[in-house]
């Protein structure tokens, strides 16, 4: 998922996300962090990532 930091205020989903509630919502309000959530509990808990920490963490995921 592509998310230039400091430029997604809005929570974001993959475009490859189903239907099924089974997703991770990533936004980046600010170019010092972007936060992720559990797309099934909104008001859950959030996860709080820098942007290199995030970058290396995206560059471990296999690619189609």
């Amino acid at each position: 998922m592509a998310i230039e930091h400091g430029s997604t205020r809005t929570w974001t989903k993959s475009s490859y996300s189903g239907g099924n509630g089974a997703c991770v919502e990533v936004k980046s309000p600010a170019r010092e962090h972007l936060a992720v959530r559990d797309s099934k509990t909104p008001t859950g808990p959030r996860l709080r990532f820098a942007p290199a920490s995030w970058s290396a963490f995206l560059d471990t995921l296999p690619r189609d």
